[in-house]
C-alpha cells in the first residue's frame, strides 16, 4: 500500500488493536471530497462487533491516534475517522522513495514463494495470428507484470491451439490443393488460411470432406507418419510468424506448452475420469448435474477434445508449479467451458481447481465486421500493428521531423497505441477499434501518455543539472497542483493491488491517464525552469517522480516510454 496509506492503517491498529492490520488497511477510503481529508476509515462495519454506535467507534480510535507529523487534523464525521495530510512531510517521504525505487515502485511481497501461472494469448497454428487473438494477448502479458509486481513468480503459458480436427481439414486441403513441394509453406502461414478456408467452401458443396477431416485427425492422433509431418510442418511454419508478431510486441512466453503437449497424458485422465464417465449416442461423458451440461470427455469415433486437453493441463500445470493460482484469459463466450472444467476438476477431488480462474474478455469489433476465419474474414494483427507504426511515423514527419530514431520511436507509439487502446476499457466490455481515436495524441490514449513521459523527460534534460534528494527542499511544493500529484503518485502502490485482485489492467491505464492529465496542468499553470533554483530543484524533483511512475504503470501494460517524442 502508499507509505501514507500505511502509516494511516498502523495508526489506527495502534488505537485500535483488537483489529488486524490487513482488515484495517482494507476498510480504508478516499473521501468523495478533498474537504474531508485525504485518508477516511469507515466504522460502520464494526458497530455489531464492538457493541457501539459508529460514532463512539470512531471517536474512540480518533482520541487514541498517536501523533505523527505526517498528520495536520484527525477528525471525527458521522461514523469516520477523517485525515488530512501534511503535504509537505508527505513529499518529503515519499518523492526521493518513488524516484530511488523507479521501475521497484509499488511492489509488494504478498506473493514471495508462490507462483501465478497465466495461460494467455493462444492463437491456433495453421493460420495468421488475427486481431482477435490481440485481447488474449496483451491483457494477459499486462496481467503477467501486474502479478510479479505483487511478488509472485509468474509462468507465462501459450496453450496454442496446435491439435484437434480443424487440423485433419488442414491436412485434407494441403493434400488436395495445397502449393508442392511441401517447402513452399515455409513463410506462408497466408497460404494455410487460404486452404482453410476453401476447405469449408468446398465441403458445403461435398459434405464428405468433413467426415474425410475426422479421419485424417483420427490418423494424427494415432500417429501416421505422412498426417505427423504435415502437422509439424504446419506448426513450425506457424510458430516462426507467431515470434515475429509477439517481437514486435515485446511479448515472450515461459511455455510454449500447446493442446498436442498433453497427448501422451491423455491416458492417466482418462482413467482417473473413467468412474463417473457414462456413454451418450456414443461418446463418453462426464454429467455435471441439472444446471450444466455434461462434460464431453471423448467423442464415438474416440478422438478427444479440447476439454480434455484442458483437464490435463491443469493437472500438469499443479503438478509442476505448484501454482497458487492459474488464470485462464479468454473470451467471455468460453465461460461455460470453463466452468465445466473447474467442476470436472473439483469431482476429481483436486481442491486446487477453487484457484483457477477464467479471466474473461469482451469482444473486439471492427465498425460492423463480424471476424471469421472459416470465412476467411479475418484481419491479422501483424498488418494492424505494421499500419499502427506506419500512421504514427507519418504524424512525426509532420510534427517533429527531425527527430533522432524515428523508426524506433514510431514502433513504441504506434504498437502502444494498439495495445493501449484495448487495455485503457474494462476487459470485459466490447471495444471498437477506430484509427481516429487510436492515434490521438491529445485523447484518452497511449501517444498521451507516452508524449506526457516525453514531456517530462525533455524537462529534465533541458534543466542539465542532477538533483541531490538529500539537499531538496520538498517543503516549497506548496501549490493545489503540486498536491494534487503528490497524491496520485502515493495511491500508485493500491493501484496495482486493485489491478490484481481485480484481474484488470484497465485499473492502471485510467490511473495513468489521470496522472497524465493532473501533470499536464501543473506544467501549463506553474514555471518550472525558470523559478528560483530551490523551487526549480523541488518542481524538478516532482517531475522526475511523475515521469517514472509513468513509466513504471505504462511498463505494467506492456509499453515503452519513449525520451523524446
Amino acid at each position: 500500500m502508499g507509505i501514507a496509506k500505511e502509516i494511516v492503517a498502523e495508526s489506527i491498529h495502534a488505537a485500535l488493536p483488537e483489529l488486524d492490520l490487513r482488515e484495517i488497511a482494507d476498510l480504508i477510503e478516499v473521501p468523495p471530497s478533498q474537504d474531508l481529508g485525504d485518508y477516511s476509515f469507515p466504522c460502520f462495519s464494526l458497530a455489531k462487533r464492538f457493541r457501539k454506535s459508529p460514532v463512539q467507534i470512531a471517536s474512540d480510535i480518533a482520541g487514541k491516534i498517536p501523533e505523527n507529523k505526517l498528520f495536520d487534523q484527525v477528525n471525527v464525521v458521522n461514523g469516520f475517522v477523517n485525515f488530512t495530510l501534511n503535504q509537505s512531510e508527505l513529499a518529503s517521504m515519499l518523492l526521493p522513495k518513488v524516484i530511488k525505487e523507479h521501475r521497484d515502485y509499488g511492489k509488494n511481497s504478498e506473493g514471495v514463494g508462490k507462483t501465478v501461472v497465466i495461460d494467455f494469448s493462444s492463437p491456433n497454428i495453421a493460420k495468421p495470428f488475427s486481431v482477435a487473438h490481440l485481447r488474449s494477448t496483451v491483457i494477459g502479458h499486462s496481467l503477467a507484470r501486474i502479478w510479479e509486481h505483487m511478488g509472485y513468480n509468474v509462468e507465462k503459458v501459450n496453450h496454442l491451439g496446435d491439435w484437434g480436427t480443424q487440423f485433419g481439414k488442414v491436412i485434407v486441403a494441403y493434400r488436395r490443393w495445397g502449393d508442392e513441394p511441401s517447402q513452399h509453406l515455409k513463410g506462408s502461414i497466408r497460404h494455410l488460411l487460404e486452404l482453410y478456408v476453401r476447405f469449408h467452401k468446398e465441403a458445403e458443396v461435398e459434405p464428405t470432406l468433413d467426415d474425410e477431416a475426422r479421419l485424417w485427425f483420427k490418423k494424427l492422433e494415432d500417429g501416421d507418419p505422412e498426417a505427423y509431418a504435415l502437422w509439424e510442418e504446419f506448426r513450425k511454419t506457424s510458430l516462426d510468424n507467431l515470434q515475429e508478431v509477439y517481437e514486435l510486441m515485446g511479448i515472450t512466453f515461459d511455455h510454449y506448452t500447446g493442446e498436442s503437449f498433453y497427448n501422451d497424458l491423455i491416458p492417466a485422465t482418462i482413467e482417473k475420469l473413467e468412474p463417473m464417465m457414462e456413454v451418450s449416442e456414443g461418446a463418453d461423458i462426464v454429467p455435471l448435474g441439472d444446471d450444466m451440461p455434461p462434460f464431453l470427455v471423448r467423442k464415438s469415433d474416440g478422438a478427444t477434445l479440447y476439454g480434455t486437453r484442458d483437464v490435463t493441463a491443469a493437472i500438469y500445470r499443479h503438478e509442476t508449479f505448484n501454482f497458487a493460482k492459474c488464470l485462464y484469459v479468454v473470451g467471455d463466450e468460453q465461460s461455460l467451458h470453463f466452468k465445466q472444467v473447474f467442476t470436472v476438476l473439483k469431482k476429481l477431488g483436486y481442491d486446487w481447481a477453487d484457484n483457477c480462474e477464467h479471466v474473461p474478455f469482451g469482444l473486439m469489433r471492427f465498425g460492423d465486421m463480424k471476424l471469421s476465419t472459416r470465412q476467411g474474414n479475418t484481419i491479422f494483427l501483424e498488418d494492424v500493428l505494421n499500419k499502427a507504426i506506419e500512421l504514427t511515423k507519418s504524424i512525426i514527419e509532420e510534427k517533429n521531423p527531425n527527430l533522432e530514431d524515428k523508426d524506433a520511436v514510431a514502433r513504441m507509439v504506434g504498437v502502444g497505441a494498439v495495445i493501449f487502446n484495448d487495455l485503457r476499457n474494462n476487459r470485459i466490455k466490447t471495444i471498437n477499434f477506430e484509427w481516429d481515436d487510436l492515434l490521438n495524441f491529445q485523447g484518452d490514449t497511449g501517444p498521451y501518455v507516452q508524449y506526457t513521459h516525453a514531456r517530462a523527460s525533455s524537462l529534465l534534460a533541458r534543466a542539465g543539472e542532477e538533483i541531490n534528494l538529500n539537499e531538496v527542499n520538498l517543503s516549497l511544493l506548496k501549490e493545489e497542483e503540486e498536491k494534487v500529484l503528490i497524491t496520485q503518485l502515493e495511491r500508485f502502490p493500491d493501484v496495482v493491488v486493485l489491478a490484481a485482485r481485480s484481474n484488470e489492467p484497465s485499473t492502471v491505464a485510467r490511473y495513468v491517464l489521470g496522472l497524465a492529465r493532473d501533470f499536464n496542468k501543473f506544467y501549463q499553470v506553474h514555471r518550472i525552469l525558470d523559478e528560483d533554483t530551490d523551487l526549480k530543484k523541488a518542481r524538478l524533483t516532482l517531475v522526475d517522480a511523475v515521469r517514472k511512475t509513468i513509466d513504471t504503470a505504462l511498463y505494467l501494460l506492456g509499453l515503452e516510454s519513449p525520451e523524446k517524442m
